[in-house]
């Protein structure tokens, strides 16, 4: 009998580190997804992963658009508040590197200018946002891998 009660004490403790474990990886991996993914794919993404083992993987909502909402072409008198929260940022960093004068950002200086680790999957995530901005309109791209507001986007209303 107390052969197995060591036993058993013995698997218990192994199921809570492994268990313990298994928490820090799930957290790790919604951060990298949250890096990684565009516009809240990363929900989808972790909820997948999820049905591997039944625990609590809902990942917490962002401080971004709803996952699927799309980003709108610019059009005159439209403001940055019709973008999630991700794209506001950056237009706020251009905007502000406007104001002063100063040029173009790249993407690991906007990584560095948000405070993240200038590594890789958060440079290309910034790359990825920005180069969406171009495409509709709101960021330019005067020379390859560096951005600034759209001419029009800058224009007289930018102040504020």
């Amino acid at each position: 009998m107390d052969g197995l009660c060591e036993e058993a004490d013995r698997i218990q403790a192994e199921l809570a580190a492994t268990e313990k474990e298994w928490q820090e990886w799930v957290i790790a991996r919604r951060r990298v997804d949250t890096v990684l993914a565009p516009d809240g794919a990363a929900d989808a993404g972790v909820q997948d992963g999820a049905n591997t083992r039944d625990m609590d993987t809902q990942s917490t909502p962002r401080d971004a658009a709803k996952p699927k909402s799309q980003m709108p072409v610019w059009r005159p008198g439209m403001t940055s508040s019709v973008l999630s929260v991700d794209y506001q940022r950056i237009l706020q960093a251009l905007t502000d590197r406007a104001r002063l004068g100063q040029g173009p950002l790249t993407c690991q200086e906007m990584t560095a200018v948000f405070g993240m680790d200038v590594v890789p999957a958060r440079v290309e995530a910034l790359r990825s946002k920005a180069k969406r901005l171009v495409a509709r309109g709101w960021l330019a791209e005067p020379t390859p891998g560096q951005f600034s507001l759209a001419p029009a986007v800058a224009g007289p209303g930018d102040g504020s």
